[in-house]
């Protein structure tokens, strides 16, 4: 190893450096367990540059975040004594610096993946290092699979490390081979933590608390302060109440997030002035990586904020969640880089075993079609043929592949087609790309590359000004603009500015030539192509329904909203409907231009619940969206039955007119199945649940003619189920399960068989003087229950067994009935008295 800077020998991780390099030249990959403040993204690199086994190939480093990659290749070029771009580099997406002498370059995880699809050997370069892989980023897992395929296939000799400060190292260490772990001391003052959790019963809100505890440690403790909240919006309102409170005298402020201008984000990294503090507001961003100067005191909101994404509706939503354990201790660890620390975490202590140990890998809920893409263009059909430390789920896959084949970007084999090689070249989220190529051939580029770049970036508007306009045409003017003081407080600059530097890039891509101010009115048409599942329809009550089937609305007035058609490009998933941030309106005539090989014309038939009856129409649809539809006047008669079967089941079988008879034949059919015909395949249940499932099959014959409820009217429900039976069944059924019995008294008493056990005939006690025994059905197997009646035909005796009663129970009913209907005749003995349905026999 050559000679290290003086600054990096004095690092924690120096001790540790020669077994690094080592177990590269051995093992050829290895695992780097470093806690934040050992030094690794600086050391670890310029340590490998001077490996013997590297020759003259390049040291490849990965950060998660451009500004990390920037401040990282800054500050190993100052200990080389040197300017950023000679021996060491930087590669981010819209920001190079790097030369012919560059021999260590630091790349956004992005770059990476954009590098291997390019050259999948990487040849020039030595090693690989993967810097924080504990932050499990999308594009980390993705770069990380794809370089292990491309070791294992192309060049076994690219050597690979990762370094983490908190993941679980045996995972990533099996997942590399079972390659050697190397763990590194940190320097670390000690942190004092207090909890600082709002005060109850106050109403007081994140940002007003936050201000409050950064004061409080400005008038008690030394040092500057590092503040960590969810977002740039909570960033600048904790910012303004700052400055409305009064900071001390020499204490400035200074907002730290991914999207700010550089020289505002270098002045939030360097050294306060002699006698003078900072408070720096920072997002995750400034958890890991990088070393802000003076920072002495940590105020920990405990939160932060991520997408999550939605396979069912194809959308993501920014949720605020609370950080992890592991993410709250590397935020503490930020207080005693330089000397000893106070962090105030803004919770209760007893609140704290509630929280998550550590945070899910982004590939586990993340929108996957920029990752299928890339997969798609490396030549992977299954995701489960490279070595993923967690593998894509199933269904967010499935979701991105779907969203992939709509734009044409694979065929139904899953392979990447020409014009998804051409998508994946462009760099940008597959949507935009998608849209980007078709607009290029209606020469409507210069506009689709404003949109691309308004939607890659940051709100460019601000503020209420934001949320009464969600139109992106205001965007995308922005761009060319030159506004006055008053318009550009409502402007996000540095947004805009990178969106400017965005939408040069991508014309340079399609080798358009310089930015001219742009008519926007074909905006709609174009973000059609990009987003076809969310054209949406507006609905009487002013909210929209999408063509992928999800409802959404504006939250605020808008002027938007009056248009028949919108496209919706940002949106939120919500819990029932999507709340809409960025759309455009869209003409009829444009829909059916950008997408009319998307949309179906057919002849449907239906049963409508609300109309009760078939409707027959000619529609022409997109996704969930009636966009047209006329009456058929001769629909097909196939259709038409089958829309009235689907009607019925809808209705249930209570719909149909169950007359007295079919009810009849049918529980007595039943009656018999159960008792005789259990086992008889050729038996044909009446039941609920098959009578429901088999209408085809024994209605359908008797529905000619009928479209409407109320035409079911007319049906012969019993001449239906009788002919499910053939004639010797229907013999049996009349001999069986008659529908009557006779009385002695000559009468015909007819049977209910709505209990299949226990059917029952109601009978005055008079009628059957003289019957000895029970009557009996299904051949003598089932008794037949009498409910017998009085005289008034209300009941007096239930049996089943009639002997019995009359020897035991007779004597008391005559003694009660005799009292009340004395006029009737009551004999002693019944058994041989004269049955009559009169008051006495004649």
């Amino acid at each position: 190893m050559r000679p290290l800077p003086a600054e990096v020998r004095s690092l924690p991780v120096a001790a540790q450096l020669e077994s690094v390099v080592d177990a590269l030249r051995r093992a050829g990959a290895t695992v780097l367990e470093a806690p934040p403040g050992a030094g690794k993204s600086t050391g670890v690199p310029l340590a490998l540059l001077g490996a013997e086994w590297l020759g003259r190939e390049k040291v490849l480093m990965l950060e998660p975040r451009r500004l990390a990659a920037r401040a990282i290749a800054s500050r190993m070029a100052s200990l080389l004594g040197e300017p950023v771009g000679r021996t060491v580099g930087y590669r981010t997406r819209l920001d190079t610096r790097v030369s012919r002498e560059t021999r260590l370059e630091v790349v956004t995880e992005g770059v990476l993946t954009s590098m291997l699809q390019s050259d999948p050997a990487l040849e020039g370069v030595g090693v690989v290092i993967f810097d924080e892989f504990h932050e499990r980023s999308l594009n980390a897992d993705l770069g990380l699979a794809l370089t292990l395929d491309a070791r294992a296939n192309l060049r076994p000799g690219l050597r690979l490390l990762v370094m983490s400060a908190t993941l679980e190292i045996a995972p990533v260490a099996t997942l590399l081979g079972d390659v050697p772990v190397i763990s590194s001391s940190g320097r670390a003052w000690p942190v004092e933590t207090r909890y600082v959790p709002p005060p109850r019963g106050q109403g007081m809100g994140l940002e007003r608390h936050v201000a409050r505890v950064v004061l409080d440690a400005l008038d008690g403790d030394p040092g500057d302060v590092l503040a960590f909240l969810p977002g740039a919006p909570e960033i600048r309102r904790v910012q303004r109440e700052l400055e409305r409170r009064a900071l001390p005298p020499g204490v400035s402020v200074h907002p730290l997030f991914g999207d700010l201008p550089v020289a505002a984000q270098d002045a939030a990294l360097a050294a306060a002035a002699d006698g003078r503090r900072k408070v720096v507001l920072a997002t995750s961003i400034a958890e890991t990586s990088l070393t802000i100067e003076g920072v002495r005191i940590v105020v920990d909101s405990g939160l932060s904020r991520a997408a999550r994404f939605d396979p069912v509706t194809g959308m993501s939503a920014l949720a605020t969640t609370r950080v992890s354990r592991a993410a709250a201790d590397q935020r503490r660890g930020r207080a005693g880089r330089l000397a000893p620390g106070i962090c105030y975490r803004l919770w209760s202590e007893s609140s704290e075993r509630s929280m998550a140990t550590s945070v899910p890998a982004e590939i586990l809920h993340a929108d996957l079609a920029s990752l299928a893409l890339e997969l798609a263009a490396w030549g992977v059909t299954d995701a489960a043929s490279l070595r993923f430390l967690d593998f894509p789920p199933a269904a967010h896959l499935d979701q991105a592949r779907s969203l992939l084949a709509q734009l044409g970007a694979i065929d139904a084999a899953g392979r990447i087609t020409p014009h998804g090689r051409r998508m994946q070249g462009l760099g940008a989220h597959p949507r935009l790309s998608h849209m980007l190529l078709a607009a290029d051939a209606l020469g409507l580029g210069e506009l689709a590359c404003d949109l691309a770049a308004v939607l890659s970036e940051r709100d460019l508007m601000r503020g209420p000004e934001a949320r009464r306009d969600a139109d992106i045409r205001s965007r995308a003017e922005l761009l060319h603009r030159q506004g006055t003081p008053a318009q550009d407080a409502a402007v996000d600059t540095s947004s805009r500015a990178r969106a400017v530097r965005t939408a040069r890039r991508w014309r340079g891509e399609l080798g358009l030539g310089a930015a001219a101010r742009v008519d926007t009115s074909a905006t709609g048409l174009l973000l059609a192509h990009a987003y076809p599942d969310r054209v949406g329809m507006r609905r009487p009550d002013g909210r929209y329904l999408l063509s992928g089937g999800r409802g959404a609305f504006f939250a605020d007035v808008q002027s938007l909203s009056q248009a028949p058609f919108i496209v919706a490009a940002e949106l939120d998933a919500g819990e029932r409907e999507a709340r809409i941030f960025l759309a455009a309106p869209v003409r009829r005539e444009e829909i059916e231009q950008a997408l009319g090989e998307r949309i179906l014309e057919e002849e449907v038939v239906r049963w409508d619940a609300a109309e009760q009856a078939v409707l027959a129409r000619r529609e022409r649809r997109l996704g969930a969206l009636l966009l047209e539809e006329r009456r058929l006047e001769s629909p097909d008669a196939g259709l038409v039955h089958t829309a009235v079967l689907s009607g019925i089941r809808q209705l249930g079988l209570d719909a149909l007119p169950w007359s007295r008879a079919a009810s009849s034949l049918r529980e007595r059919a039943e009656f018999l199945r159960r008792h005789l015909h259990a086992q008889d395949p050729d038996w044909p249940p009446c039941d609920d649940a098959t009578l429901h499932s088999t209408l085809d099959q024994w209605l359908g014959p008797w529905l000619t003619g009928v479209t409407r409820r109320a035409h079911l009217a007319r049906l012969d429900l019993h001449a239906a189920l009788a002919a499910r039976f053939d004639h010797v069944q229907r013999q049996e059924i009349e001999r069986l399960a008659p529908t009557h019995v006779v009385a002695p008294s000559g009468s015909r008493i007819p049977v209910d068989y709505s209990d299949p056990e226990a059917p029952v005939a109601a009978v005055r006690l008079q009628e059957v003087f003289g019957l000895t025994e029970t009557p009996r059905l299904a051949g003598g197997r089932v008794p037949l229950t009498l409910s017998l009646l009085s005289p008034g035909r209300r009941p007096v005796q239930v049996t089943r067994d009639l002997a019995s009663f009359w020897s035991r129970g007779y004597a008391e009913v005559r003694k009660e009935l005799k009292g009340r209907y004395p006029k009737h005749y009551w004999p002693e003995d019944p058994l041989t008295a004269t049955p009559t349905n009169r008051v006495r026999p004649r």
